[in-house]
């Protein structure tokens, strides 16, 4: 039976909308008793079932009123609490259609609903695992009438030779179905084609700039301009915040041209994210440097900076000062930002929460407290149902008492442990990502070290599955190993702290980057993450520049990767940029890539243009990234809805999954190919 789902899979569903067209099925469809004319011993059509879970009065009928032929299922829903039902295809071997891994599936049904809490869910029957949840695809409106419903799913996974499918409903209502489809979509893949060398298209390559940026780039964010702002303040130069020279440029990537911005600020280790309306919050920085009579002393200033205008501009002060705080943007675009050291140096365990509505920090009267002490840029990933995840990433030495990783619930004010963490006092300048696609909600934290026992750096890597009902981190494959300075091999055990990771828009992970100790030793390797497959391609080119402390990398609108900043322990500072090329960008021409509105709103469709057959698409939140941490850094896989030559977008309907605020648009053609990036706002 399907019962097994997990809560948060389906609580709080990643809901898309659907287009509604004719059902293509230029393949033979599939499915056993698609019309459900067949009912079985129980007077249920033969070959599904009914499923679900929850709090509600439900009840399954086959009716007369049918689309074609004599019957329909129906499921009526009353006195909703929590939960769903759904009337799904069997789980046999016999009833659930095989697949193939790799290929892309159209379904369709005929339907009518008086509630649009009706959603398209998938199951997949991993030959390891057994049957699972995979994702909802699309949401389909209310319809008085029969009304035909398409939507295509991703490309099967690994280890999938089964899928089973049907339409859920999670609200009180009526909904009605009959005439399911199921057809073989999958865009028959060119032949391969290099317009490179033989290297770039398997490793890609690297450029370094001949100009180094006029400032240190400790701070970094991809505006919805296209151009990166690099923030210094004051750099981590003791000179420079005693004469009160802090800095900021803006870097372009069409031109390679910088452009100065005043700062009025010590900006240096703020923390930062993006707001809803395109702006950068920035919140924190340094008040003090360390003395003989104290540590580092944070802010509680706060400024917005305006790509508008290239200015920066203060808000209200925070609750308290802040140095190394985190900056989670929320579903609702509110920004929670959560550690550091206060004004005393002592750690700050304020709760802080900025209103996007109301453009200022709230105050203590208006914020939830738990006075709990989060650590240094902790790592809190935004969940489906809006709780945070703590991944256990953060910087400067030990790992927080327990097990090393927690969800944080702000409305209900609780935090629960999370199992599973290896090395939890070793995940200094660890990197943690929502992997692709945030629908999944896996997260994944690679490598780390411990500065004040400076063992060498590890090379393990966790995963964690958030839907699950009692989520723990599994290992996962270890990092690739790679060389250091003077291309001396790393042993089998030796790892990397202050790595990046990087998402692109071909779904995979570009981890670059790292060092094997404390402000030391940088190690020269890179690698791409399918999480897919749970595997690492290792080898891929490396960046000639060391990136180890106060560096970090992020995905250009253009598909590129930049990466900024290196601080070794004599004081000095990498001001050259490097960017990455990675292997799609020499295997053919890109696709070409516009939409008719810029502006898109939760659970809409959203036709695309596309100049030939895409297999994908996807939206990327750009990144705003210090010290290995980017928690607000995810894809939202977009399920599209092919008829023809036109391609439509399912945009989730859950903020939580996708916050709001500018996102790079991006397709992705049947080569692997993806286009460049079209700025698009949601909310």
């Amino acid at each position: 039976m399907i019962n097994r789902v997990s809560r948060w899979a389906l609580l709080l569903i990643v809901l898309a909308a659907v287009v509604v067209v004719p059902p293509a099925t230029a393949q033979p469809n599939v499915l056993v008793n698609p019309g459900v004319e067949t009912l079985g011993a129980d007077g249920f059509p033969q070959c599904w079932e009914k499923s679900g879970w929850g709090v509600h009065d439900a009840t399954f009928s086959v009716v007369p009123q049918a689309h074609s032929g004599t019957n329909a299922m129906r499921i009526t829903m009353a006195n909703y609490v929590s939960g769903d039902r759904k009337a799904m295809i069997l789980e046999s071997t016999t009833c659930a259609p095989t697949v193939t891994v790799g290929h892309q599936y159209d379904l369709s049904v005929w339907y009518t609903t008086t509630t649009p809490n009706t959603v398209f869910t998938v199951f997949r029957h991993d030959t390891v695992a057994g049957w699972q949840y995979w994702t909802d695809l699309a949401s389909l409106p209310v319809a008085g009438t029969y009304t035909a419903a398409q939507v295509r799913t991703p490309a099967v996974p690994p280890n999938t030779d089964q899928i089973t499918w049907g339409v859920t409903i999670y609200g009180n209502g009526e909904l009605t179905t009959d005439d399911y489809a199921m057809s073989d979509a999958t865009a028959t893949p060119p032949a391969p084609v290099c317009t490179g060398t033989a290297t770039q298209c398997e490793k890609g390559s690297w450029d370094v700039l001949a100009m180094p940026a006029p400032v240190r780039g400790v701070h970094a964010a991809v505006l919805p301009t296209g151009k990166v702002l690099l923030i210094a303040g004051s750099g981590n130069d003791p000179a420079a915040f005693a004469a009160g020279t802090f800095s900021t440029a803006l870097f372009d990537p069409a031109t390679n041209q910088f452009t100065t911005v005043a700062t009025p600020w010590d900006v240096f280790c703020a923390g930062h994210a993006q707001l809803p309306d395109g702006k950068l919050l920035v919140m924190g920085g340094t008040k003090s440097y360390t003395t003989p009579e104290h540590g580092y002393q944070g802010l509680p200033d706060s400024y917005i900076f305006d790509p508008a205008t290239n200015a920066y501009t203060r808000t209200n002060d925070m609750l308290a000062g802040h140095w190394y705080p985190s900056a989670t943007t929320l579903g609702n675009g509110d920004i929670l930002s959560l550690g550091g050291l206060g004004e005393d140096a002592n750690g700050t365990v304020a709760t802080e929460l900025f209103s996007a509505a109301q453009n200022r920090w709230l105050g203590f009267g208006e914020t939830n407290q738990t006075w709990s002490w989060w650590g240094l840029y902790p790592a809190m990933i935004l969940m489906q149902d809006g709780r945070l995840f703590y991944s256990g990433a953060h910087v400067f030495g030990d790992g927080l008492a327990g097990s090393g990783a927690s969800i944080y619930d702000y409305a209900a004010g609780t935090i629960t442990d999370v199992p599973g963490l290896r090395n939890k006092d070793q995940r200094d300048q660890a990197m943690s990502v929502l992997l692709p696609p945030a629908q999944d909600q896996r997260v994944m934290t690679l490598g780390g070290g411990n500065i004040n026992t400076n063992p060498d750096a590890h090379r393990h890597n966790d995963i964690i599955d958030l839907k699950q009902a009692a989520p723990a981190y599994q290992p996962a494959p270890d990092l690739p190993s790679g060389t250091l300075t003077g291309g001396v091999p790393q042993t089998a055990a030796q790892g990397k702290m202050y790595l990046s990771a990087v998402i692109l828009p071909d779904g995979t992970v570009f981890e670059t980057g790292g060092a094997l100790h404390n402000r030391a030793d940088p190690v020269f390797e890179a690698s791409l993450f399918n999480p897919a497959t749970n595997t690492f391609t290792a080898g891929m080119a490396t960046d000639p520049v060391a990136r180890g402390y106060h560096s970090s990398a992020m995905m250009l609108p253009d598909g590129r990767v930049l990466a900024v900043g290196d601080n070794p322990a004599d004081g000095s500072f990498e001001q050259r940029l490097s960017i990455y090329s990675p292997p799609y960008l020499f295997k053919g021409p890109r696709p070409q890539l516009s939409v008719a509105s810029q502006q898109w709103t939760y659970g809409s469709a959203q036709q695309l243009t596309v100049d030939g057959a895409v297999v994908k698409a996807s939206l990327i939140r750009p990144a705003a990234v210090t010290h290995s941490s980017d928690p607000n850094q995810r894809y939202v896989d977009l399920p599209l809805t092919v008829a023809g030559g036109t391609v439509t977008a399912n945009v989730t309907s859950n903020p939580n999954m996708a916050p709001p605020g500018w996102y790079m648009l991006t397709v992705v053609n049947a080569a692997g190919v993806p286009s460049v990036a079209q700025w698009v706002h949601l909310g």
